[in-house]
């Protein structure tokens, strides 16, 4: 199964436990993740973007200053701009957060409900479901010398002839690395490719 199948299955069952949305952040670096999804209300969703509440989210402060699994009600940290009472008026009500991996890649997942809190079994499901995202969504660690080369160029615009020749080498060979670049990336095009590479810090 493709990373993407695996992480749709996911969120499939992430679903399940939250009839008010939830929202995913899997790999976040430079304080930006390498793959958000949320299925929040959209007049909620527009509201907290418009008002920047991820900077003043205390369920964001507390996921990547505690690896765990809570329920929003339990958090201790303050929340002076009123984020989560906002969020009870869209209906989001009860909901819990989960935090998992290293500070330099944490993965955060959040759900709601708006009748009642989750049960012990259900935040265990939730941190599963948190641990099995973050493995999916795990991106390579590293590119080849010739991948990255064959990638840069054609980020650079130049045509496959054109690469070849500047790196040396026949034009099977450099669709070749570009193959094998997409096929580790798990691309399906040379601009998807270009595009994981760049959100992943190896190009």
């Amino acid at each position: 199964m493709s990373e993407q199948k695996a992480v749709n299955v996911l969120l499939e069952q992430l679903a399940l436990l939250a009839p008010m949305g939830y929202t995913v952040g899997l790999h976040i670096r430079f304080a930006t993740p390498l793959l958000y999804r949320s299925s929040y209300p959209p007049a909620w969703v527009d509201y907290y973007n418009s008002h920047s509440y991820y900077l003043r989210d205390p369920l964001v402060f507390w996921g990547v200053g505690v690896e765990g699994t809570t329920r929003w009600s339990a958090i201790p940290l303050p929340d002076p701009f009123g984020v989560m009472k906002k969020a009870a008026s869209y209906g989001l009500n009860y909901g819990a957060v989960s935090s998992y991996g290293p500070i330099t890649s944490r993965s955060i997942v959040g759900v709601s409900r708006s009748d009642r809190e989750l049960t012990d079994d259900e935040l265990n499901e939730l941190k599963e479901l948190t641990v099995r995202l973050h493995i999916e969504a795990k991106p390579p660690s590293e590119l080849t010398k010739a991948q990255i080369e064959a990638l840069q160029c054609v980020a650079n615009g130049d045509r496959h002839s054109a690469a070849a020749e500047k790196l040396g080498i026949t034009e099977s060979a450099f669709k070749a690395r570009l193959q094998s670049a997409r096929v580790r990336l798990e691309a399906r095009t040379n601009s998807e490719a270009i595009r994981k590479a760049r959100e992943y810090r190896l190009l």
